[in-house]
């Protein structure tokens, strides 16, 4: 509340300013990103207050919006209800999850003829707090194949904080592991390990179609053959049959061969694996035990999920 008062004017008029509103929350798409990992230590987003209205009727500046960049398939739901509130679907799309409160008028906003002095104020409109769960709806975006025992979890387990079970027998995974691969400059991407295929697996064997489905929803397939396999050609075109014989469409997919337990080898037996490697797809020789092969096996996966 405010009357313009100066050297030549007692008595103005009212003179006092609106308030600006307070900041929004909101989500942004964004498709260089692939999980919510960024915001894991971020439990609370506040967004600015509006500053108050000043004399000479000058509104208050809005407070600064709170922008969350989220990648696209992230579901925003209300954590009491669980009713869903947005889906970013779409590159650079904004949704105002949380509004900022409305400014508060001053007392200029209220002058009538009748009333040409109002001394009273409208207040703002105090700012909403409320609990919000954030899911990314997509499953995995690399998705670990090969037979049981190919060291898939221990794959997942050096290249993230993820802990599956691991043993030296097979079927040491019965159900599908996610795990958060951190890469440079704060990107990151989901790989899942997944219970090991075995010839005969679209027909049923071993953990069959409850293996083959999660196959679907990822978008790199990371085929993982261990070292010490007798014929590296033969194991890969028998998993390449598996996926063909559950779904044609598998075959589309975008894939790297990756040799694990590299360390078992020395630089002649790995010469003759070499010659021993399909030629159609890009390969890499790695081991989780001593890191080996690891950076350049990222670069690899992040190269082909762009």
């Amino acid at each position: 509340m405010h009357f313009h008062r100066d050297k030549k004017t007692a008595y103005g008029g009212p003179d006092g300013g609106n308030g600006g509103r307070g900041g929004h929350v909101i989500l942004k798409g964004n498709s260089q990103l692939w999980t919510l990992l960024h915001l894991k230590y971020r439990k609370h987003v506040i967004a600015e207050n509006g500053n108050p209205g000043e004399e000479q009727n000058r509104t208050g500046a809005d407070g600064k919006d709170e922008i969350i960049e989220v990648p696209l398939g992230t579901i925003a739901r209300h954590a009491e209800s669980e009713d869903i509130l947005c889906e970013i679907n779409e590159d650079g799309q904004e949704v105002i999850l949380t509004p900022g409160g409305r400014g508060g008028k001053g007392n200029s906003f209220f002058a009538t003829p009748t009333n040409r002095a109002p001394t009273h104020v409208q207040p703002g409109e105090p700012g909403i707090e409320e609990w919000i769960v954030l899911e990314l709806k997509l499953l995995a975006d690399v998705g670990l194949v090969g037979f049981p025992n190919a060291g898939k979890s221990t794959l997942l387990a050096a290249l993230s904080a993820a802990k599956p079970k691991i043993a030296d027998y097979p079927f040491t995974t019965l159900t599908p592991n996610l795990g958060v691969v951190a890469y440079r400059d704060n990107k990151s991407f989901v790989m899942a390990d997944i219970p090991g295929i075995i010839e005969g697996a679209a027909e049923g064997k071993g953990l069959g179609i409850r293996f083959l489905k999660h196959i679907e929803r990822n978008s790199l397939l990371l085929f993982l053959i261990p070292a010490d396999s007798q014929d590296i050609t033969k194991e890969f075109a028998v998993l390449m049959g598996e996926l063909k014989k559950y779904n044609p469409e598998l075959l589309d997919k975008k894939r790297i061969l990756a040799i694990s337990k590299s360390d078992l080898l020395d630089e002649e037996l790995r010469a003759e694996k070499e010659k021993d490697i399909p030629e159609e797809i890009p390969t890499v020789f790695i081991s989780a035990v001593t890191n080996q092969g690891l950076l350049e096996l990222k670069d690899m996966i992040w190269k082909h999920l762009q």
